[in-house]
């Protein structure tokens, strides 16, 4: 690619702090100057943002302006998948900006921007505009949409591996559309560092105007100068053994802080929020230099996250603990030191993260991980490894969901009357939706229209009508005040406010959010820890719980998040790892004693292998099966297990699951664990139990909210999470008995297959099974065995007690497995 002259006002910007414009950011610009799209796939602190907007920048330069004014309107739309990394943008890109005097205004637009300033941006709008997907919807929502995006020049999507393989990304995918449709000469740019399948990105990002491959090479690839290498090291505890079991790796806390005192800025990632407030009130509790440490999750106000990352910003706290809030491009320089407590459950994620130490290319990385168990210790060392030899994972593209459509149909409906034919035309450039043919065309427009067959009935359920042109309208104008309230893709379970107490029945500072079901477990006096801080219950009220500042020990919120899964990469290099037996010389001495012992006891787990052991053990009968396929796809196989055995009669007590393994117990002996492993439990008890169980009415719920068949807003009141549930099930039983085929069922399955069941995984699964299934009869308790056996009982342990409540369970499991009569 030709590299254009860059405009002297940037050349000298970057030379005046003694930077370079590095190559793939002149690449960027290059390719926006011949007219085509790009893809950047570039290190962490290569000035990715930077080359993204460069193309921006130069459009004001005067040297390019040669004269002329200045454009007006809206110039470039900035999408990101955070809040927080729109305004972090923001903040490094008014600064050469300023510097190079350049006429550019920048502003930000999401959930949290005052709706003064929204209205103002639409009549309005700055030259850049930084947004999320879902606020780039709601604007697609307005008449005044087409004049606001007709002069729009370019799109740069940031950290793109985040969403675009997900239902946000289905919504992106159809803004796109809908952009290039009012702005044909828009520019499309994705930024990312770690794409394991740049090419299927490229499709993504490019415009399908005529469905052939062509297209793609309107898309220009970019790949970045290559970085300083990371230094990554795991975390062992001093003079003792890697845990058991655990996840939360509290054992660590006392060298964690010496870390932190040692650096001058450390950053602490959790997997989820719950243990972001439990490692933070451990880490405060050692705190005695009381150091400044903060954190950071999704569920705190946005007056308290934006505290946080102007402290970070500014270089005055020494630690922050935070969740996947902050896993993506949040700019601070000064972090030395990344801290990864638990399993990373991806290489390309634990890069991301990795990432967030230094920021800049020609510096390495520094990072910890902290492995809460013996297989996490195994986990780690498999993404070190992959970290190490530039291996990346990520999540495959799948067809874009029809609830995501229906939605997106609405949204154009708002904006204007709309023809059939052109719509679905202007959809299927997108290839998500390219798939979509005239009946799933019609059956979308149906259900938008009427609800369905079953529910066409109903007034309330027909939002748009067809006039005698044949061209589509809102059954009424209230609907887009409707469609605005309850637009969005991201559906958290309830979530009720935190406020401080303003006396009597008033509120006042709002800490954040906390989930409806752990509400409902409170009652005045009770304390929990959030925030950072430990709180009374003065009320609850409405959506809200009144609380003030309390010195008592406090139980710890429950959030109910996604649980991150185990990637099919790693998950395949920890397998490897334990049939490489040359290779365990370089685990600590109780990792390597452990994997010998299980060598020695039974059998290790080979990477086309399932492994299933049999033991008895307290009058009971367990099997245990490594499949090492996550936890989604385990908990699944546990359900259906334990229906085959109760079929057979083999008395099933329960399950339990990890990432690596599934331990179900029962009265009587598994003698042959094939039968229950059949390929056509997937086609027999996997579509009863789906049908029969919450899976499929949570599913239901989920897409018929993002679809806009329930509603969970409406001017002046919100329903409650119970409301919503207690809509969509009678919804929901009525079209499984009179319309099976309703777009939301078929929706609704789509999700619970893939998404909260895992089933290509459960799939491949049985597959090997039925081909390369090995079972062990044992007279007790295996090596192996132990970390998912130390669960059992788990749930009934108060939280925040889990890892000391379960250690003595553990040691004696521990004995039991290790004890090795006549073994050398």
């Amino acid at each position: 690619m030709s590299t254009p002259p860059i405009p002297p006002e940037i050349e000298a910007w970057f030379a005046g702090r003694d930077w370079r414009v590095r190559r793939h950011q002149a690449e960027m610009l290059a390719a926006s100057d011949a007219g085509r799209h790009a893809l950047l796939v570039a290190d962490t602190g290569a000035g990715k943002t930077l080359a993204g907007f460069l193309p921006t920048l130069a459009a004001f330069c005067p040297s390019r302006l040669e004269g002329e004014a200045p454009p007006e309107g809206l110039h470039t739309l900035y999408v990101s998948p955070l809040k927080a990394l729109a305004h972090d943008v923001q903040r490094n890109l008014i600064a050469p900006i300023e510097e190079m005097g350049l006429p550019i205004r920048v502003e930000t637009r999401s959930g949290d921007t005052p709706s003064d300033r929204k209205k103002r941006q639409r009549t309005r709008p700055p030259h850049v505009l930084l947004t999320t997907p879902e606020s780039l919807s709601l604007l697609l929502s307005y008449p005044d949409s087409f004049d606001m995006f007709a002069g729009l020049k370019r799109v740069v999507i940031d950290e793109v591996h985040a969403f675009a393989t997900g239902k946000r990304g289905d919504l992106l995918a159809l803004a796109l559309s809908r952009l290039q449709a009012i702005a044909p000469a828009m520019q499309r740019a994705a930024l990312s560092a770690t794409l394991a399948n740049p090419e299927g990105f490229r499709e993504w990002l490019a415009p399908l105007e005529t469905g052939d491959a062509s297209e793609l090479e309107a898309v220009a690839m970019v790949e970045g100068e290559v970085g300083a290498p990371a230094e990554v090291e795991i975390l062992l505890p001093v003079e003792e053994r890697v845990p058991w079991g655990g996840h939360a790796a509290t054992w660590a806390i006392p060298q964690l802080y010496e870390a932190i005192k040692a650096n001058r800025t450390t950053l602490i990632f959790t997997n989820t929020r719950f243990l972001a407030e439990y490692i933070f009130q451990h880490l405060w509790d050692a705190n005695e230099a009381t150091l400044p440490i903060g954190i950071h999750h999704g569920s705190l106000g946005k007056e308290a996250r934006r505290k946080v990352e102007g402290a970070m910003a500014r270089g005055e706290l020494r630690a922050l603990v935070a969740t996947a809030s902050l896993d993506l491009g949040v700019d601070w320089g000064d972090i030395d030191l990344v801290v990864q407590m638990g399993a990373p459950k991806g290489s390309s994620r634990l890069l991301q993260r990795i990432g967030r130490a230094n920021h800049r290319l020609d510096q390495r990385s520094r990072a910890l991980l902290v492995p809460g168990n013996r297989f996490e210790f195994l986990e780690a060392t498999a993404a070190k490894e992959a970290v190490d030899e530039g291996q990346r994972d990520g999540e495959e593209f799948r067809p874009g969901g029809l609830d995501v459509l229906a939605q997106h149909v609405m949204a154009c409906a708002c904006a204007a009357p709309f023809d059939e034919a052109a719509l679905l035309a202007e959809i299927r450039s997108s290839l998500s939706y390219a798939w979509v043919d005239e009946e799933a065309w019609g059956r979308v427009l149906e259900f938008v229209a009427t609800g369905g067959y079953s529910l066409r009935a109903y007034d309330k359920f027909k939002r748009i009508v067809r006039d005698r042109e044949g061209i589509w309208r809102l059954a009424h104008p209230e609907q887009a005040a409707r469609h605005r309230l309850n637009a969005g893709i991201i559906i958290d379970s309830e979530m009720l406010d935190v406020r401080i107490s303003a006396g009597g029945n008033r509120g006042g500072r709002s800490l954040g959010k906390v989930e409806e079901r752990f509400a409902a477990s409170l009652s005045p006096g009770d304390t929990f820890a959030f925030a950072g801080m430990s709180l009374e219950v003065v009320k609850l009220q409405d959506m809200e719980i009144l609380v003030r500042a309390s010195k008592s020990s406090a139980m710890i919120p429950s959030y109910g998040g996604q649980r991150l899964p185990l990637t099919t990469h790693l998950a395949n290099r920890v397998r490897e790892m334990l049939v490489d037996r040359a290779g365990w010389a370089r685990f600590p001495d109780d990792v390597r004693e452990w994997l010998e012992v299980q060598d020695w006891r039974s059998r290790m787990p080979g990477p086309d292998q399932l492994l299933v052991e049999s033991f008895p053990r307290a009058g009971r009968e367990y099997t245990v099966y490594y499949t090492f396929e996550g936890w989604n796809a385990n908990q699944s196989l546990g359900m259906l297990i334990t229906r085959r055995m109760e079929d057979r009669g083999l008395m099933p007590g329960g399950f339990v699951a990890n990432d690596y393994s599934l331990a179900v117990w029962g009265l009587k002996p598994v003698k042959d664990p094939l039968p229950l492993l059949s390929p056509d439990i997937l086609q027999d008890e996997f579509i009863e139990w789906v049908q029969n169980s919450h899976l499929l009415r949570r599913a239901f719920r989920e897409v018929a909210v993002i679809g806009g068949l329930v509603e969970r807003q409406h001017p002046g009141k919100r329903k409650t999470g119970k409301q919503v549930t207690f809509s969509t099930d009678l919804i929901y039983d009525v079209l499984r008995k009179y319309e099976p085929d309703h777009v939301l069922l078929e929706a609704a399955w789509a999700d619970a297959r893939t998404r909260m069941t895992d089933v290509g995984r459960l799939g491949d699964l049985l597959d090997r099974a039925g081909e390369q299934l090995v079972h062990v009869e044992l007279d007790r308790v295996s090596p192996l065995a132990v970390p998912v056996m130390v669960m059992i009982g788990r749930e009934a342990t108060p939280q925040g007690a889990v890892d000391d409540e379960l250690l003595f369970e553990a040691e004696s499991l521990a004995g039991e497995a290790m004890r090795v009569e006549n073994f050398e």
